[in-house]
């Protein structure tokens, strides 16, 4: 069992799948929601939560004051756990603000509408190359608004995530934070800057 930290759904209790998921540590959730929350917050922001696994990164920003979250997982026992925990937190929640969607990460993101996730946060598996995070990354940017915020969770001793061209990463304004065994890198998408760079 997880909770919510903070917001219209604070310590309700959610689940965690048995197996298939690496769910990241509350401890964790509270340093990188404390970090967003001063940097760019959550009111209204439109949020994908990429490998969602129980779904704890999407509803914590919900309850939070995110517009909306589409919480997207390949298993379909996490996809369940999704479920069920949108129904813990529901009436805590505005009605119908969270989607789930059962895929592997790029098969969604390959489909999905263009240009309007105002963030992403993304917990790919630890073991996944730094090539295929960079891949993901790229393949993320016609879904993303203009000045989106994107968070990457990594085990603390892989390579500092490579940013694609457009995005502005960590600085001494939005500096990578580490937690237990857990680093989240965040950069911000700028894609009038993108455009330049391809003109």
């Amino acid at each position: 069992m997880t909770r919510i930290i903070a917001g219209t759904a604070r310590s309700r209790r959610i689940k965690v799948p048995s197996e298939g998921t690496r769910p990241t540590s509350d401890r964790a959730r509270e340093g990188l929601f404390s970090s967003l929350q001063a940097r760019v917050g959550f009111q209204d922001q439109v949020v994908l939560d990429l490998f969602a696994g129980s779904g704890a990164l999407g509803l914590e920003a919900l309850s939070r004051g995110a517009r909306s979250v589409t919480l997207v997982d390949s298993s379909p026992q996490a996809v369940a756990t999704i479920k069920h925990n949108i129904q813990v937190v529901a009436k805590e929640l505005p009605k119908d603000s969270a989607r789930v969607v059962e895929a592997k990460a790029s098969t969604f993101v390959a489909g999905a509408q263009q240009g309007y996730f105002t963030m992403v946060l993304a917990d790919p598996p630890y073991d996944l190359g730094d090539d295929a995070v960079h891949e993901m990354l790229c393949a993320l940017q016609p879904l993303l608004a203009d000045g989106a915020m994107v968070v990457v969770e990594r085990h603390r001793d892989s390579a500092q995530t490579q940013w694609p061209d457009g995005f502005e990463p960590t600085s001494q304004k939005l500096k990578k934070r580490t937690f237990g065994i857990a680093r989240f890198d965040m950069a911000l998408w700028r894609r009038v800057a993108h455009a330049e760079m391809n003109e």
